[in-house]
């Protein structure tokens, strides 16, 4: 499953993981934020223990989105060592997505 973060909780579960972070920035209003979310769910459980998978709801925590320089939803940005790698804009098939995470954290 994956975790909801807020302000208050992104350092202690992205910047301090000891795993990498794939974070997904989204909204309430987006058809293709609600269309990857299943897909999202099951990586979690599929990488469990090697990637974590968290969500921010940029229309509630606005100012992790401008932090990050978020222009477009979803954005999925990976997170390594507490650094953001890779943002992987707009919606994408599971294996497109896996084999991005792949080479990612193959460098």
């Amino acid at each position: 499953m994956t975790v909801t973060v807020t302000d208050e909780t992104f350092e202690r579960e992205v910047l301090r993981s000891e795993l990498p972070v794939l974070v997904d920035f989204w909204a309430q209003w987006c058809p293709p934020c609600h269309m990857i979310a299943p897909m999202l769910d099951e990586l979690a459980r599929e990488l469990d223990g090697i990637v974590a998978i968290r969500k921010v709801n940029t229309d509630e925590h606005p100012d992790l989105g401008a932090r990050y320089r978020v222009m477009s939803l979803p954005t999925l940005m990976l997170f390594v060592d507490g650094e953001p790698v890779q943002a992987l804009v707009g919606a994408r098939p599971k294996a497109r997505l896996l084999k991005e995470l792949e080479d990612a954290l193959s460098r």
